[in-house]
């Protein structure tokens, strides 16, 4: 959510910045701007709503040259999406310029107290308002901009990643962070930030994750980090570990293409070092130290937000089916608000592609504060969350740069079920001989999911056609199903537009059966080994009822092929590990769906990659 990028070095920060902002588009923006420290005696500030290269454009009227600038993509939160309210806000006496990504929650007190003050201000913006404090307290006393920067901060209440630069220490960007992710690239005599390593890497892989209340004082030669107290804080450099290829396109027209056929590499590596049929073993490393505490555990619970939720679902399934310990699932966003019975010893799994979701960091912390021992699961190496927990595991997928999330959430699945035969399998709850069986079938699964993209690919194409045009969209599952109906209808309203709800198909009668007709495609997730005949009853139930049903069934399987209008057939597999597979379908079909609508695929309207705001 929200885009920084900023340099200071030798080169001219105009092409970094605009190249930087566009590898940024995927969080979701609805306007882009930036400054140049020009060497004039004026900041040259840009600022338009739209999108990146409607920026370009505006630029395009002037000659622009400098060494130091700062940019910005806005999802906005305080006032309407316009070119006032874009990034960068500069401050009453011009001097000083910023961007922000985050909420400042006491804005409107200190909007007033300066307004009493004498300042005025332009925007609907919370991110004016800091901008206005850091030049009052620098002007009342005299302050450098890093002093005025942290004396302002230490009043501010709220989420932010920032960086400010000011007209008279042309040298000198200040950066800070506080629940949103700041990332500094070291290179020769530059310095790049951002708001995650994707504008970076292509300059050099040597960067600094800034932590919670850490400020960067960043000059061409040099980086120093402090603390909210004025002390001098130790660098800790780190590697990115992604490769340049891996955030761009690859001869897809979208991400969310790439990303989906990416599935059966980026599962494979969730298994890497975790499972072994040949020698019968499965373990993650984060949980190998504190195994004993989740086999003895009265209750886990798993918290995400949106498709983490989804997964979380399908790990519940997973660890009371084969572990047998009971498992709660609960939205992330309402978790701390409803006050929620934790006691010391429990067990909070955080579930987040980012690693930075505002609100499933909100429900760690919560936990944490109430006694629980916290487990996070994240793709992102460095996250707020991997910090925050008192263990984890990564999903290793890989940059996901499509808005919508697929590889991440076949990830987390996948890192959800080696956990559930880990705990299983130490725990005795299913024998050897039942465990090394669904090990390797296990195994199977990535060759399994390239097989469900070679094949269904133009079936799924023909049945987009036939759909685009729909209103509203029933997805139906019974089980571990019915956590991947709730994804596929979240992938179709999120990408297309089109209305879709998710339900188990037993609840169907209760209700939505009184949505269908003729205009009211059906999708039934129908892979279930158990409540076999149930599921071809709600078939039969919806065809009575004129509903057009598009069925993803097993390999091989005949009844429910006959009665549904189309049947889409993928891989046998073990029961449990279903989701894995007929969620690929549901992904394609979506897509397809969404480019004969014309949608932008990668950046549907009104949504962001990272959510880090509440």
């Amino acid at each position: 959510m929200c885009g920084i990028v900023a340099y200071n070095g030798t080169k001219n920060a105009l092409p970094v910045i605009i190249k930087g902002l566009k590898r940024l588009e995927y969080r979701g923006y609805d306007s882009a701007g930036l400054v140049l420290q020009s060497g004039e005696d004026e900041l040259k500030i840009y600022k338009k709503k739209g999108k990146v290269a409607e920026l370009e454009k505006l630029i395009q009227e002037d000659s622009l040259v400098g060494s130091m600038g700062i940019g910005h993509t806005r999802w906005a939160t305080h006032g309407k999406p316009n070119d006032v309210n874009a990034h960068p806000h500069i401050s009453g006496n011009r001097r000083l310029s910023l961007v922000h990504n985050g909420i400042i929650e006491n804005y409107a007190s200190l909007k007033l107290a300066l307004e009493k003050l004498g300042h005025q201000f332009e925007s609907d913006t919370d991110t004016e308002v800091l901008i206005h404090l850091i030049e009052e307290i620098q002007g009342r006393d005299n302050l450098s901009l890093i002093e005025a920067v942290r004396i302002a901060l230490a009043k501010v209440v709220g989420a932010y990643a920032i960086v400010v630069m000011d007209l008279e220490e042309p040298d000198v960007l200040v950066a800070a962070r506080k629940s949103s992710p700041l990332v500094i690239g070291i290179g020769e005599n530059e310095f790049i930030v951002a708001s995650d390593s994707t504008p970076i890497i292509e300059y050099t892989k040597k960067v600094v994750y800034l932590k919670d209340d850490q400020l960067a004082v960043i000059t061409k030669s040099n980086l120093q980090l402090i603390s909210m107290e004025n002390q001098k804080m130790p660098l800790s450099i780190q590697e990115i570990e992604m490769e340049l290829d891996r955030i761009e396109k690859g001869g897809y027209d979208y991400f969310m293409m790439k990303e989906i056929h990416e599935q059966p590499v980026t599962v494979r590596d969730s298994m890497l070092g975790r499972v072994n049929a040949r020698e019968g073993w499965a373990r993650l490393g984060g949980l190998n130290d504190h195994i004993n505490r989740l086999i003895n555990a009265n209750r886990i619970t798993l918290v995400g937000c949106g498709t983490s939720w989804h997964s979380a679902l399908i790990g519940e399934y997973l660890i009371e089916k084969l572990a047998r310990i009971p498992v709660e699932v609960e939205y992330a966003s309402e978790f701390r608000y409803r006050n929620p019975v934790i006691n010391e010893g429990d067990i909070v799994m955080a579930i987040s592609q980012s690693g930075e979701t505002a609100d499933t960091m909100a429900a760690l912390k919560s936990a944490k504060d109430m006694g629980a021992f916290t487990y996070g699961i994240v793709n992102v190496v460095g996250s707020s969350i991997a910090r925050l927990a008192d263990a984890g595991s990564y999903i290793h997928a890989g940059p996901e740069i499509g808005v919508a999330s697929t590889k991440a959430f076949t990830g987390q699945v996948s890192i959800l079920t080696i956990l559930a035969l880990q705990l299983a399998h130490r725990k005795g709850t299913i024998s050897e001989s039942r465990f090394r069986e669904l090990l390797l079938a296990f195994e199977q699964i990535p060759s399994k999911i390239q097989t469900v993209l070679d094949t269904v690919g133009e079936k799924i194409k023909y049945i987009a056609k036939e759909l685009k045009d729909a209103n509203n969209a029933l997805y139906l599952g019974r089980g571990k199903s019915f956590p991947v109906a709730l994804e596929g209808a979240l992938k179709l309203k999120e990408i297309s537009y089109i209305h879709a709800e998710g339900y188990p198909a037993a609840e169907m009668k209760h209700g939505p059966i009184a949505l269908i007709d003729e205009n009211m495609p059906i999708i039934l997730i129908a892979t279930n080994q158990d409540a076999y005949e149930k599921i071809v009853s709600n078939v039969q139930e919806v065809k009575a009822r004129g509903g057009v049903v598009i069925a993803i069934v097993a390999e091989g399987e005949k009844t429910i092929t006959e009665i549904a209008d189309y049947a889409i057939h993928i891989p046998e597999t073990e029961s449990i590990f279903s989701p894995l597979l007929s969620v690929i379908p549901l992904q394609l079909l979506s897509y397809y769906i969404a480019v004969l609508r014309g949608c932008d695929v990668d950046q549907p309207r009104n949504l962001a990659k990272s959510v880090t705001v509440e």
